[in-house]
């Protein structure tokens, strides 16, 4: 774990983490994960994230309940990129939708 972790943070300090529910496939979030939050996460088997606008870590669900037990998490060709496939326990916008992605902007 420790040979990936560095190899993630070599290039920057914050990574994107798609996460996405492992029965459905639905993508559910995009948040960023720093070293300490990947290793929270990897340690605990729940997603943790690095807020940029509060410039700390937070636990998916720590006030909600809607958390996210970690099935697996992927890292993409370039290694600056995490796909975290997750078991959710309720939805994962803060606005109560199943998905952050609900807004769509151009026509099918």
């Amino acid at each position: 774990m420790l040979d990936e972790m560095n190899r993630i943070f070599e290039l920057c300090d914050l990574v994107p983490a798609i996460v996405q529910d492992d029965d459905t496939g639905e993508v559910l979030m995009l948040a960023y994960m720093n070293r300490e939050s990947f290793r929270k996460t990897f340690e605990t088997g729940y997603t943790w994230f690095f807020s940029r606008s509060r410039g700390k870590l937070w636990n998916k669900g720590e006030t909600s309940g809607n958390t996210q037990k970690v099935v697996s998490i992927w890292l993409d060709c370039d290694s600056d990129a995490l796909l975290v496939r997750v078991k959710p326990n309720g939805p994962a916008c803060h606005t109560g939708h199943n998905s952050c992605f609900f807004t769509q902007i151009t026509k099918d």
